[in-house]
């Protein structure tokens, strides 16, 4: 497919395809047969997590790939129980051997939780070293994230959250945009949660561009800069996704997508105190 994917620099020069592709809840005996149809597809951005419990599958379909590893943008994240100093590196050396690589291009504290400021000063070493090309974080909302901003030298490049039509996360994106961090959704199709699929606005500002919810649902998102990692196990569905580089939102357009904010996540909060109970317990991912 020869689609081109438009980049964004990251805060070191770094730069970082806008659209990529996502493996969360993929099983590990599917990943590799789906990371491998997401590369045939045109896809160069992988995302995965050393708590998703597939970087060995998605390594193989890299490396069955043939695809030159510098025209390759790979993310993964170290848990909440693998952090600390020590429990970094360690975690990292884990993470890239499955992978298959000899550098990443992307580290992430995957969860604001735990000694997370010990995590942050070896993903800083490991960033010196030259082994990870950028740092960054996840889940962060702004509070913490300015703390840990404040107290470091090295700027995370990237804060992946939740973001999509129902959760739109502007005024994280404008305290990241004021430090130079780069905003990246998960979750970008909600999930399909509150009918989005089926949404009447969303519908029709399909319906007047010949596409479909999600193509406009990703648009939006890249409009507005931020970096998207869809995912789905249909390549029919991926090639749907990664076509949105030919079409533009109207400025109404992208103002009645706004009325769709609810201010709620769909799928959990980092600051609900059960949830931040029930993940501090997931030590075996």
């Amino acid at each position: 497919m020869s689609i081109e994917i438009p980049t964004v620099t990251l805060n070191n020069g770094v730069t970082m395809p806008i659209l990529g592709f996502g493996v969360f809840r993929v099983p590990a005996e599917e990943t590799e047969r789906v990371v491998t149809d997401a590369l045939a597809t045109g896809y160069r951005h992988i995302d995965t997590a050393a708590a998703y419990g597939n970087e060995e599958a998605v390594g193989r379909a890299i490396a069955a790939s043939g695809i030159p590893r510098d025209e390759l943008f790979v993310t993964t994240k170290l848990w909440i129980h693998d952090g600390g100093e020590d429990g970094t590196e360690r975690a990292f050396e884990s993470s890239l051997s499955k992978l298959g690589l000899d550098r990443l291009d992307l580290y992430l504290i995957h969860q604001p939780l735990g000694d997370y400021y010990s995590s942050w000063r070896a993903m800083q070493d490991l960033n010196r070293q030259g082994v990870v090309r950028a740092i960054g974080v996840s889940n962060f909302h702004p509070d913490r994230l300015v703390d840990l901003v404040d107290h470091n030298e090295v700027v995370p490049a990237v804060n992946q959250i939740e973001t999509h039509p129902f959760h739109q996360r502007t005024t994280d994106q404008q305290v990241m945009a004021e430090r130079g961090i780069q905003i990246e959704s998960w979750g970008p199709l909600a999930e399909g949660k509150n009918d989005i699929f089926t949404n009447p606005v969303l519908t029709e500002i399909g319906q007047v561009h010949g596409r479909s919810v999600a193509q406009v649902t990703l648009r939006w998102l890249v409009q507005r800069g931020v970096v998207v990692i869809p995912k789905s196990a249909k390549q029919e569905r991926m090639a749907e996704n990664i076509d949105v580089f030919d079409f533009e939102l109207t400025d109404d357009q992208m103002d009645r997508i706004a009325t769709l904010e609810t201010g709620k996540s769909v799928a959990f909060d980092h600051r609900d105190p059960a949830m931040v109970s029930w993940l501090n317990s997931r030590r075996d991912r």
